[in-house]
């Protein structure tokens, strides 16, 4: 049977070791142990296998002593030290006094003569480990007699905090997860914007699913050797870090520069950071992931951690490194006089389409029709930025220039679903390609002369004798909304069902305060939705599509 004693004056242990030989202590080592013998005997008790935080002041050292005593077999036991954000220096001294004091010691009744022994027995201190750096580390040993352990923590670069794990229960299972042999992380794919990679299954997971996981952290600085270390980081950057990627997939609140993404099982959390963005992941039990949305020809960094969710406790994988491709160059599409091209742009993937043109006169007029969705239009002549703003409704863009100036059209979608948009160039501003517009393309419809089975609507019209068509569709309540969210604006009559014309008429006024029309559709049906589109068609046979207006006809009359 054994029993394990710590001191804690005020600290907690961090762990990180390598194994180095035995080494004989030094003097200042061996008068700390010495002069910490006494308040060895009146400090607290930690209990065996608890994890401690220990905050480290630069240049001072912190000491804390653990007693080993045993009857009869060996006692083995493990220090885990996790430096945080700065490489710290660590060692263990060991005593071995006799047993009877050491009894005595853990019944408290150590007098003043016996501590006097203590102090004499510098010949039975040694250093058994000494490490200096930044990276995880386990010491393991076994004592053969009852002991006196100091572990001496010192930092050097900055002030910092570590976490130390000791525990003489060795059968029980690992507060840590166990890595597996090779704890390398590989890359099995590159793309423009993925990275695929994939990593060996740690034990943990494989004997206990439920309560293990992985999670992921990808950055565009350096890897991290443990997830204190890349908490710390963040925190550093001006984040408040969640409490740790271990958690459960319960929800908890975020800072303004977080996003927390669920979905199929996976958490994601993206930091908004100065150095750029933290991504973090854990996606369960799986060990191959593809990381979608990355910047192309941008090196990224990543860093797995395998996660006990019962005790928060993590274990790093070997972390990797990997270039995304190079993004080929756009194709890019000629315009020519007097052409219309209609472009759709994905919303998803967030691409530029461009557009070039050779200008053959000194003026030019560029005009947009935006068909669906919300897109941003940037005009470089000769590489210089002349226009840029976001396309509403129908926008013409007249510039001046020279002969042989090459203008650049590029268009986004600044939307996540797809966007769509009609794009002319043309030298001709006396031929418009659109026709004349009215100052308001909506529909109204007069509630009082709603009937059971008739609506009345009007609308403006403009000084240009054109064609106006109005057509009605019949619709649920549920459909309102996706009905008005998908029209495409830039589509004609001719994509309209034949049932659903109403009719074709031809007006003008002079006098733009007259130039308004009314119509009475009848042959409705009462109490129901429907939706109602008027087609503005001048003289180039392009239509302009209304603003769509829905009306309920009355149901009791």
């Amino acid at each position: 049977m054994s029993c394990v004693w710590f001191y804690l004056p005020l600290c907690l242990l961090t762990a990180a070791c390598l194994c180095h030989s035995l080494k004989a202590p030094t003097a200042s080592s061996q008068q700390s142990f010495e002069s910490g013998l006494f308040n060895f005997y009146h400090s607290l008790i930690l209990a065996d296998g608890k994890e401690t935080t220990v905050h480290l002041l630069k240049d001072i050292p912190k000491r804390y002593y653990f007693v080993l005593e045993e009857d009869t077999a060996l006692v083995p036991f493990t220090i885990t030290v996790t430096p945080c954000d700065a490489p710290i220096e660590w060692s263990i001294l060991v005593h071995k006094p006799s047993a009877r004091l050491l009894g005595k010691a853990a019944q408290g009744d150590l007098n003043t003569q016996d501590v006097s022994k203590f102090q004499k027995a510098t010949s039975m201190i040694s250093t058994i480990f000494n490490y200096k750096g930044n990276s995880v580390e386990t010491y393991m040993g076994m004592s053969s007699q009852s002991a006196l352990y100091m572990l001496e923590f010192l930092s050097t670069e900055r002030d910092t905090h570590i976490t130390v794990y000791l525990t003489t229960d060795t059968t029980s299972g690992h507060l840590y997860p166990e890595l597996p042999l090779d704890p390398r992380i590989d890359v099995i794919g590159i793309g423009h914007t993925t990275v695929t990679l994939t990593w060996k299954h740690s034990p943990s997971a494989l004997q206990h699913r439920e309560s293990i996981q992985y999670c992921l952290l990808v950055n565009e600085k350096h890897n991290y050797k443990s997830l204190c270390a890349a908490e710390t980081a963040i925190r550093f950057s001006g984040m408040k870090m969640p409490p740790t990627l271990a958690l459960s997939l319960s929800p908890y609140l975020l800072e303004p520069q977080q996003v927390m993404i669920l979905s199929d099982s996976e958490l994601s959390i993206i930091n908004k950071v100065s150095s750029g963005e933290v991504r973090q992941i854990c996606m369960g039990a799986k060990n191959t992931y593809t990381v979608p949305d990355l910047s192309p020809s941008t090196q990224y960094y990543f860093d797995v951690f395998v996660v006990n969710l019962l005790t928060n406790a993590s274990a790093a994988y070997t972390g990797t490194f990997a270039k995304t491709l190079e993004e080929p160059e756009p194709k890019v599409m000629k315009l020519k006089d007097g052409k219309t091209v209609q472009v759709v742009l994905d919303g998803k993937k967030q691409k530029l389409y461009s557009l070039q043109y050779q200008a053959r006169h000194k003026k030019v007029q560029f005009a947009f029709q935006l068909c669906r969705g919300q897109v941003q239009v940037h005009i470089t002549k000769n590489g210089k930025i002349v226009a840029s703003e976001n396309i509403l409704g129908l926008r013409y863009l007249s510039l001046k220039g020279k002969p042989l100036d090459m203008y650049l059209v590029q268009l986004r979608s600044t939307e996540e679903s797809n966007s769509s948009v009609k794009v002319q160039v043309s030298p001709h501003f006396h031929k418009p390609l659109f026709p004349l517009l009215p100052e308001s393309l909506k529909i109204k419809s007069f509630s009082k002369l709603r009937t059971c089975n008739s609506v009345t609507i009007a609308w403006l019209g403009t000084q240009e004798q054109s064609k106006y068509c109005v057509y009605k569709k019949r619709i649920e309540e549920d459909q309102v909304w996706m009905e008005l969210r998908n029209t495409d604006t830039c589509s004609g009559p001719e994509s309209r069902h034949k049932s659903e014309k109403v009719l074709c008429k031809y007006f003008y006024d002079i006098n733009l305060q007259r130039a308004v029309t009314t119509e009475t559709i009848k042959g409705l049906d009462a109490g129901t939705l429907y939706l109602f589109d008027i087609y503005l068609i001048g003289p180039s046979g392009i239509p302009v599509r209304y603003h769509s207006k829905v009306v309920k006809t009355r149901k009791k009359c």
